[in-house]
């Protein structure tokens, strides 16, 4: 199982070097973030519920892209994370 350490104070975090922030929400136990260029979403945190849009209930303790939204050409405009859950706001 994977560790997942919760924070009490802000964190560094590595993403991918050429990878601009525009948009970051934050649940109880989850992160999100949405590219500038590319309206990509990336996710990481506890996932129990699926929150993460990984397609399954793992957590991961570094940054992932959501692949699903990639693979349908979407491009994410906004992203609010709830305790358990995340929404995304797409264009197609």
């Amino acid at each position: 199982a994977a560790f997942i350490s919760i924070q009490a104070f802000p964190a560094l975090l590595d993403l991918p070097q050429e990878l601009e922030v525009r948009v970051v929400s934050c649940g109880s136990r989850h992160t999100a973030v949405v590219t500038r260029e590319y309206g990509e979403l990336y996710t990481w945190g506890w996932g129990k519920y699926g929150q993460l849009g990984h397609g399954n209930s793992l957590s991961s303790d570094r940054a992932r892209r959501v692949e699903l939204l990639v693979a349908k050409g979407l491009r994410v405009e906004e992203v609010v994370c709830g305790p358990w859950t995340t929404y995304v706001r797409v264009l197609e």
